[in-house]
């Protein structure tokens, strides 16, 4: 499957090389496939990485695989070699029917499932061994970030969670995060976690939880015009990711032109 689908993807890429950059796709539940299918999509079809989901079922009823298996210590050690991203968005929830209803399987569910995963990449010193590994998690991380306090305080004081040589918190600077955390409160929260220059622009686009209008959204945050330059489009072209210096000064000529269009609807309210 994973064949087909980077050969699918290459070929839109190819389509709009100045405005894409493809990813490809892993089998999570077959740990064993996993270099294979990251070699098909970056050395083989020139995709910029593949995406992962927080977790995935065991083959054949075992244990959930977690990111912190060690099955997976061969496909971190090439992504890391290849310079490879790879792009955290969780397919599906493991706390099953407590959220089952009132769309919590999405709204409580997904933050959820970023927070877990990445404190198992954490915690469990994937990132100490990996230290090249370039890993985006979608929706700004979901609650870790802006909690990390927590995490560094069991690191402080419990055994079992000094898998990792450094507090936690200090690897939010290793990782990176989309924008779309919803509120300009949670955008900026975010920022100041882990930085602007760790922070690309996201829109969750096709999901009904994204958004048609990422730059609107995102300039409501209100950052320095640095920090939003480096958010719209700045950091994607240092990661890789962005098409062409085009896609990255139009992106950044977008979100300063909405911007201004806000401060100029705020002072315009202000005024008696």
């Amino acid at each position: 499957m994973y064949h087909a689908a980077h050969r699918g993807i290459a070929a839109l890429v190819e389509e709009e090389p100045n405005r894409f950059r493809g990813l490809g796709l892993v089998p999570l539940q077959h740990p064993g496939l996993l270099v294979e299918a990251l070699d098909d999509a970056v050395a083989g079809c020139g995709l910029a990485g593949v995406e992962i989901s927080s977790h995935a079922p065991g083959p054949e009823g075992e244990r959930t695989i977690e990111l912190s298996d060690a099955r997976l210590e061969p496909f971190w050690a090439r992504a890391a070699e290849l310079g490879a991203i790879v792009f955290l968005h969780p397919f599906g929830c493991t706390l099953d029917e407590r959220l089952d209803r009132y769309y919590l399987a999405n709204t409580v569910a997904q933050p959820v499932e970023n927070a877990v995963a990445l404190s198992h990449l954490i915690f469990a010193g994937v990132l100490d061994r990996h230290p090249g590994l370039q890993l985006l998690a979608a929706h700004g991380g979901g609650y870790l970030p802006t909690y990390i306090g927590r995490s560094d305080h069991a690191w402080a004081v419990r055994p079992e969670a000094r898998g990792c040589r450094d507090a936690p918190s200090s690897y939010l600077r290793r990782l990176w995060f989309d924008s779309l955390v919803h509120s300009a409160d949670g955008l900026r929260a975010l920022v100041v976690a882990v930085g602007a220059d760790r922070v690309l622009l996201g829109s969750d686009y096709p999901f009904d939880m994204g958004v048609e209008e990422p730059l609107a959204r995102f300039a409501a945050a209100g950052l320095s015009p640095a920090d939003a330059a480096a958010v719209a489009g700045g950091n994607a072209e240092r990661l890789g990711l962005a098409a062409g210096p085009v896609a990255t000064e139009l992106a950044t000529t977008l979100l300063l032109a909405d911007t201004q269009q806000l401060a100029t609807t705020a002072n315009a309210q202000e005024r008696p």
